[in-house]
């Protein structure tokens, strides 16, 4: 018999132990989420419903909550403030069928959520974080990025409404790209003086972010790829691949405005991925010239009138304001 102290435990053994603890903790947050979720939301009919009788009554409304708070935070703590009463009257106004709201997200989800007053909007949100299974910072951030915004801004509001819901799968990469990208995660300074490697280095280090800003369905695959044409060698700085669409996605990074020159070398990577990367029954390479600044007739000009697989984009290190969101979208339904 061997002696107690000589026994060694397994690895397997010591794997399997902590995916037990690991999983029961999970499950056990998750309950707790939903839990929490629909007490919020049977605390919100109480107080709508029941209390107020489905009426719109402001001022009772407000001396209700206000008197409500007194009693209950004191005994039960900050999170009975009045603004969170608020916002469980405003979640069971929002979401007033309770399988609605049953096992899809957690409270701070739904505390953005019934934040957005336009319907599709907000739909537009939930498909999304459903699907792609954001966090409820994920969804923060994209929803302060104004991300549905910026896809009206090339699509209409059906086609935005449809890939989101997964009715059907996106066509051209208009309906996945986004113009202007908003790269705020990289922590770089608007005012700061810095190279193209700088800006690619800083989208590596921060990939998992970078690709929450891309949109569904993109992958990895290289960084300054080189490409040999003859005795000449060319690096493309970024080169994706997108299962939706089907394609590889190159960028290319200038920290200049756009010239005809950037949008002709672009050109030459992507008739290069299409005629000795490209397999034959995947669809052409999309180029992306990820630019600081652009002259749309540059880009219409240069480009052929048909054209599907070239797009600039601008980026932006900062989160844009809602102002700036309208202004820009009021200009673009203008130019339509």
């Amino acid at each position: 018999m061997k002696n107690k102290k000589e026994i060694r435990l397994s690895n397997k053994f010591i794997s399997d132990v902590r995916n037990i603890i690991v999983t029961s903790r999970n499950i056990a947050i998750r309950t707790v989420d939903f839990e929490r979720v629909l007490m919020y939301w049977k605390l919100g009919k109480r107080i709508f419903v029941e209390e107020q009788q489905g009426e719109e009554r402001a001022e009772y409304g407000s001396y209700l909550l206000r008197n409500l708070a007194a009693v209950i935070e004191p005994e039960y703590g900050s999170g009975f403030s009045v603004r969170i009463l608020e916002q469980c009257r405003q979640f069971y106004r929002t979401y007033p069928i309770a399988n609605a709201v049953r096992s899809q997200f957690n409270w701070l989800q739904y505390r953005l959520l019934i934040q957005i007053d336009d319907n599709d909007k907000r739909e537009y949100y939930e498909q999304e974080a459903l699907h792609n299974a954001w966090t409820g910072r994920e969804l923060e951030r994209q929803i302060n990025s104004g991300l549905y915004e910026r896809l009206l801004l090339s699509n209409d509001k059906q086609s935005v409404l449809e890939v989101a819901r997964r009715e059907r799968i996106p066509e051209n990469p208009a309906e996945i790209i986004k113009d202007p990208m908003i790269l705020e995660f990289l922590g770089l300074r608007r005012d700061s003086s810095y190279y193209e490697k700088d800006l690619e280095s800083a989208m590596i280090t921060n990939l998992q972010a970078f690709l929450l800003e891309l949109g569904n369905g993109f992958s990895f695959v290289a960084r300054q790829k080189r490409i040999l044409l003859e005795n000449d060698e060319f690096f493309v700085d970024l080169v994706f691949y997108n299962r939706l669409l089907r394609c590889f996605v190159i960028f290319e990074i200038k920290t200049h405005k756009l010239t005809h020159e950037d949008m002709g070398q672009l050109q030459m990577y992507v008739n290069y991925y299409d005629r000795k990367e490209k397999l034959p029954d995947e669809n052409p390479t999309i180029g992306i010239l990820l630019c600081a600044d652009k002259n749309d007739a540059v880009v219409k000009y240069t480009l052929p009138e048909k054209n599907t697989t070239i797009k600039a984009s601008k980026y932006q290190l900062y989160l844009p304001s809602e102002k700036q969101l309208l202004t820009e979208l009021k200009r673009e339904l203008e130019n339509y």
